[in-house]
């Protein structure tokens, strides 16, 4: 499931979306995103779960194609890689439920000021501020560049 969903379905759960009327990061707005970190995080495992289960049963097929075998090779290799980005991002969500408990979730890491609640809800992972995150590009573009 895409995490914008993940944040629609628990934003409509619970008929309540953050807004900047209220005092930033304040107990339902920790409380949303908690919610919805944890929600995100239950859908991988259990997305990670079934696909482990569904493709669990061809591991032990070895083929006398050679053609199977490189296709099985593979599919392998891109799940394996799709597994990889899923514990990553598990891990931000674990870095990011931290965050929430320590007071310091909403904020940007390199400037400390507000992340902005828009920017949370498309992006509840989100460590930087849109121009952090913009300056951060623009300086790998210029050093990728070189």
């Amino acid at each position: 499931m895409a995490k914008k969903a993940v944040i629609l379905k628990a934003a409509s759960k619970k008929k309540y979306l953050p807004n900047s009327k209220e005092k930033y990061m304040c107990a339902k707005h920790k409380k949303f995103f908690t919610d919805a970190l944890l929600q995100w995080k239950k859908d991988i495992l259990k997305s990670n779960n079934v696909n482990n289960l569904l493709n669990s049963s061809d591991d032990n097929v070895s083929s006398a194609d050679i053609v199977d075998q490189a296709t099985s090779l593979t599919d392998k290799s891109v799940e394996m890689r799709a597994l990889n980005r899923s514990r990553k991002l598990i891990n931000k969500i674990d870095s990011a439920l931290q965050r929430i408990k320590d007071g310091t979730y909403g904020f940007c890491e390199e400037t400390g000021e507000p992340i902005g609640l828009k920017r949370l809800i498309a992006r509840p992972i989100a460590t930087l501020s849109i121009e952090a995150q913009e300056k951060h590009e623009r300086d790998e573009k210029i050093y990728i560049g070189d």
